[in-house]
């Protein structure tokens, strides 16, 4: 495959018709599956660059501007948490999605707190990996376009919360609560259904832009951070619901 040139100022390449070709920086320590994924990327028309270590990851981060990141955990110089929490801190505001062979909950939690959008378990199915790129990607490049202003909805109150949509807000005992984006997202979606259920593959849908075959523990994930931040006793939620085999609900 041809390489073609980087332009660092800008977002993504352009083939010689001018197609759009979303970068792509894969932080991996293992050369195989580095390689494997680069190659499979590659073939699905994305613009492709591998870095073996923490150091290298930040530094091509940097230097070629990647449209999403690959990144792994366990990697030599700097590990994938610091990375990550040096790319945001660095204003890096693309999708990042953890591959790794940590399959703790904990460990993804704390994957998501410091910046992750998505988290791959290895093994890992190429076909699902490749919808997730292609879910993530898109949704990010999404931007709405309201063709009339909108009356910004009333904040709703439930227990010791309040949720102000106009500005993004959550406030818990009148004090500020500091929400991811796809938190405050999934608390909204749920706001939105007035009590009824949201299934999992409809948050999914919703939220992150994934189709009904992917499988994800992500929802599970950030509902269990939403509970731990807005409800008073995480283990025994009185609002935050979950609906056996179906999915959550807000009881306000």
């Amino acid at each position: 495959m041809i390489s073609l040139p980087h332009d660092s100022t800008s977002q993504g390449v352009a083939t010689s018709q001018g197609v759009r070709m979303h970068r792509i920086l894969i932080v991996e320590d293992n050369a195989d599956l580095a390689s494997g994924l680069k190659t499979n990327l590659e073939l699905e028309g994305y613009d492709v660059s591998i870095a073996g270590d923490g150091v290298k990851g930040l530094s091509q981060a940097r230097a070629v501007h990647p449209d999403l990141i690959m990144l792994d955990l366990m990697l030599p110089k700097l590990d994938g948490y610091r990375l990550l929490r040096l790319l945001r801190q660095d204003g890096f505001a693309g999708p990042v999605l953890v591959l790794t062979a940590r399959g703790d909950e904990a460990d993804k939690v704390r994957g998501f707190r410091w910046g992750a959008d998505d988290y791959v378990t290895k093994p890992f199915s190429l076909m699902e990996l490749l919808a997730r790129v292609e879910a993530l990607l898109r949704r990010s490049a999404a931007s709405p376009m309201p063709i009339a202003p909108k009356v910004p909805p009333p904040p709703v109150r439930f227990g010791e919360v309040e949720v102000r949509p106009a500005t993004h807000e959550v406030l818990r005992s009148g004090e500020p609560v500091p929400l991811r984006p796809k938190e405050f997202d999934l608390i909204m979606a749920l706001i939105q259904r007035n009590g009824q259920v949201a299934s999992r593959l409809e948050l999914l849908h919703e939220v992150w832009g994934y189709d009904a075959e992917i499988v994800s523990r992500t929802v599970d994930t950030h509902m269990a951070e939403l509970r731990r931040k807005l409800e008073r006793d995480p283990g025994s939620p009185r609002h935050l619901l979950t609906v056996r085999k179906t999915g959550y609900r807000l009881q306000v």
